[in-house]
């Protein structure tokens, strides 16, 4: 990896060694090909993670026991219920934000309605309206807290939109719920890893694990109330039971009395990596992640401003996408450049594994 890291990810009380450690393990773990901007897509697998993904396909290869998968995946759900502020009691481990959503909208009485951002990302949006008899009702971003009404039953948002990057108020969105009492469903699919989480302010989270979280594909979380917010665990199966290796025939006679009972039959694979991804994100902590992704996504607009470029309004974002240019990205990937054309927009995201360089790189491509 070459070039600068983007020096204000260090606070003012931190040190050179703070900011050497940061670079000194990025660069142990990250050696991309090229230039890697598309985080939003997918994250890079830290080096750590490939050996664990190894280490796991040797033990089922070896017919050895597979109990050490099993306890990943215990110490992913602990990992990340410390990065998203809840007990780990309250965090299912599945495999997609789609099935956390479908849960969710088998929960709501015929009728209820559901607020919702405009074009939000598929899988939050799609259950709540295939359920046919639910009242589903899409306002622009920006007015989503202010549209909350009495009568709302839930609003369900992206913490940061996949198309662009802005990022959803959800302190005012907390504060309107809470004044018609509507319960809350944020996706932090686009968020969780570079954006400080506080997961007990809304009634259920979920995100993916694959992106800023750096996972392999086939691992998911979801978080709920201690109260379980009335859902019905209505995809359990046997490792939903309270006693997984009892529940294994016939219906489950007792369910997890945690959030485990929410839990979908475990990628033993997936989370063997994320595990060791977790611990990367832990040993650097998201507020550094979040101050080195963010000056590198300023750097970027500023850049673009340069060349007569005006990106999607989303202050404070690790994802920058550009109006227009969409149609660029194969050739800047043809180049080395990895990034996304989403909607006719050129979407860049940022993680700890880029570089000023990085960045440079790409305003440079992008005046030729």
């Amino acid at each position: 990896m070459d070039g600068q890291f983007a020096e204000s990810h260090s606070g003012p009380m931190e040190t050179t060694e703070t900011t050497e450690t940061f670079e000194s393990l990025v660069r142990a773990e990250f050696a991309p090909a090229g230039t890697y901007l598309n985080t939003a897509s997918n994250g890079l697998l830290p080096a750590r993670s490939v050996a664990a993904l190894h280490e796991a396909a040797l033990l089922r290869a070896a017919g050895r026991p597979l109990t050490p998968l099993f306890e990943d995946v215990e110490a992913c759900r602990a990992a990340y219920a410390r990065l998203a502020g809840v007990p780990a009691d309250r965090v299912a481990a599945g495999a997609s934000v789609a099935a956390h959503t479908g849960v969710i909208a088998a929960s709501l009485p015929a009728g209820a309605e559901v607020l919702t951002a405009e074009a939000d990302f598929t899988s939050v949006l799609n259950p709540f309206h295939v359920r046919g008899d639910l009242k589903v009702r899409a306002v622009p971003l920006e007015r989503l807290a202010e549209s909350v009404r009495p009568g709302t039953a839930l609003v369900a948002v992206s913490a940061a939109q996949s198309a662009d990057g802005r990022v959803a108020d959800l302190a005012a969105l907390r504060e309107a719920a809470r004044e018609h009492g509507a319960r809350t469903y944020v996706d932090y699919s686009q968020a969780a890893g570079w954006l400080p989480m506080d997961a007990d302010a809304h009634d259920f989270t979920a995100t993916v694990s694959f992106k800023w979280l750096l996972g392999p594909h086939g691992a998911a979380f979801l978080t709920v109330p201690e109260d379980f917010g009335g859902l019905t665990p209505v995809l359990a199966g046997w490792v939903a039971g309270e006693a997984p290796w009892d529940s294994c025939y016939g219906p489950v006679t007792e369910l997890a009395r945690s959030a485990r009972r929410f839990d979908l039959t475990h990628a033993l694979f997936s989370y063997a990596g994320l595990r060791r991804s977790l611990e990367l994100i832990e040993e650097l902590g998201v507020s550094a992640v979040h101050a080195h992704a963010v000056a590198l996504a300023d750097r970027f607009r500023a850049g673009l401003a340069d060349l007569g470029h005006e990106p999607v309004p989303a202050p404070g974002s690790a994802i920058v996408s550009v109006p227009g240019l969409g149609s660029r990205q194969p050739d800047l990937s043809r180049a080395g450049i990895e990034l996304s054309d989403r909607a006719g927009f050129l979407r860049a995201a940022f993680h700890l594994y880029n570089t000023h360089a990085d960045v440079d790189r790409l305003l440079a491509a992008l005046s030729r």
